[in-house]
């Protein structure tokens, strides 16, 4: 064991518990009892790994899992400090985490037993919202600089778009990272910055669509996407999901287009085989229907590279491609992205000139910047490194403490899990009492829209992970396994 006089705690190297979490359990520990008073200044990391005998990018970690929490505050050249009571939400309002040794009662958060007479605590972060991204880890100060270096410098180009497509900078910073990531070649002509994938979709639908055309939609599949094909005065046709992804089409008339998330399902997860995709490029080419990828959160893949995307398949012929920022950056900027085939640009620049763009150019020219200058993808590995982290323990506990109710897939990607319930619990009336507690899950058979005779394994439950801290996700562990036991009465 090393011992260390700042925190005066011990490392037990034989322990199962990662080192970076027993640093992060000590300093919880010490915060929540007053031992370290509000703004006090942490070690420097490189003195504290020095001090403990461990490795520096130990302690970036547990310093980095500690300003996720909340518990820490970090700026450039003045390193970690120890924030303030009620400068974070839900990290200061629960108890510290538990002690690395105190066993899977404190990991499910102090959840009481079914004899219990104590009732469940309301939480108020509307913890398991699926698709929320964990705004706290936001690069706010290198964000506001770089805002602030182009008022200096070129102010006039954050009102600048170009022919309604947007911003000629952000159009080719987005074919260089989606060349990159997705395995994509387009120029920037092909471009359309959009107010975010909603935006992107109807600005297909107005260019691609008239009223009484089918649209084949994956089901189950996103809901709103269902209400917003019907206002257009379109009609769904429903594709049922298999393992290899979405089935193509097979009525008597081919839809007009098809709305997919090959790389990563919603919300089942898993990716679409590549024998699939193919049939569905051919179907394309000989219908003569467009395919729409809707691409919605594909970098957050944990092992490996993200896959290539479906338009990368294709080379841009018959599919359009939809990203947004929203997942990976910002929900508040509202931007997204739309890659279409070159033959398809006129018309789409006709289409925009008529209804008129909804992008907000201000934000455009600095995210351009922003991922240029390499800024975009040091917050983009930090994320997808602390979601990962978080991913892991969720289902770590699932598997642990809930495995007499459900099970999850682990499809390694994405920012939501579906707990399939394998008991006699309906998904839907689990929701109802989550809800009643502040849990935001929602429930997988409202995600389907024609049920079919042997669909009994969607009933699940959905939960979103990447916007709470491990503490958070454990507190609403302890909610939900409650709930599940007195439904389960």
């Amino acid at each position: 064991m090393k011992q260390t006089p700042w925190l005066g705690f011990s490392i037990d190297r034989a322990a199962s518990t990662p080192v970076f979490e027993q640093i992060c359990a000590a300093i919880r520990l010490r915060a929540a009892s007053g031992d370290m008073a509000p703004g006090s200044k942490l070690p420097p990391t490189r003195v504290f790994a020095t001090e403990l005998g461990v490795s520096r990018s130990t302690i970036v970690t547990a310093y980095e899992q500690l300003v996720a929490e909340g518990y820490l505050s970090s700026q450039q050249g003045s390193g970690y400090r120890l924030c303030a009571s009620g400068e974070v939400e839900m990290a200061q309002r629960q108890a510290p985490a538990a002690d690395p040794k105190s066993g899977a009662a404190a990991r499910r958060g102090g959840a009481q037993g079914p004899g219990s007479a104590s009732p469940p605590q309301m939480v108020e972060a509307h913890i398991f919202r699926a698709g929320t991204p964990d705004m706290r880890l936001f690069p706010y100060r290198q964000w506001a600089k770089t805002v602030a270096r182009i008022c200096r410098s070129d102010p006039q180009a954050m009102f600048v778009g170009s022919r309604g497509f947007g911003s000629l900078a952000l159009r080719q910073s987005i074919c260089d990272h989606v060349a990159e990531w997705r395995g994509i070649s387009a120029r920037p002509e092909q471009v359309i910055v959009t107010a975010g994938a909603t935006d992107a979709l109807e600005i297909c639908l107005h260019a691609l669509a008239q009223s009484g055309d089918s649209v084949a939609l994956e089901d189950p599949g996103y809901r709103p996407l269902q209400y917003f094909i019907t206002a257009q005065g379109l009609t769904p046709e429903y594709l049922r999901v298999d393992d290899s992804g979405a089935v193509l089409p097979s009525g008597p008339v081919a839809p007009r287009l098809a709305i997919l998330t090959p790389s990563h399902q919603f919300p089942l997860g898993g990716a679409m085989s590549p024998a699939r995709r193919m049939e569905f490029i051919r179907w394309a080419i000989k219908t003569e229907a467009w395919i729409i990828e809707d691409d919605y959160d594909s970098e957050f893949r944990y092992a490996g590279r993200p896959i290539p995307a479906m338009a990368g398949f294709d080379h841009l012929h018959r599919t359009l491609y939809i990203g947004s920022f929203s997942k990976i950056f910002s929900n508040a900027l509202r931007l997204g992205y739309l890659i279409l085939p070159e033959p398809l640009v006129a018309s789409f620049a006709n289409s925009i000139q008529r209804f008129g763009p909804k992008a907000s150019s201000m934000p455009q020219q600095p995210l351009a910047d922003f991922i240029d200058s390499g800024e975009f993808y040091r917050h983009l590995r930090r994320v997808r490194r602390i979601y990962a982290e978080r991913r892991r323990f969720l289902l770590d506990q699932l598997s642990q403490d809930f495995g007499a109710y459900g099970y999850c897939v682990d499809h390694q990607a994405g920012m939501q899990v579906v707990f399939h319930l394998t008991c006699a619990l309906q998904d839907r009336e689990v929701c109802i009492r989550a809800a009643e507690l502040g849990l935001s899950i929602e429930a997988l058979s409202g995600f389907v829209q024609t049920p079919r005779p042997g669909d009994g394994g969607y009933n699940g439950l959905v939960l979103g992970f990447c916007g709470y801290s491990e503490a958070e996700l454990q507190q609403g562990l302890g909610l939900l396994q409650q709930i599940l036991q007195l439904v389960s009465r």
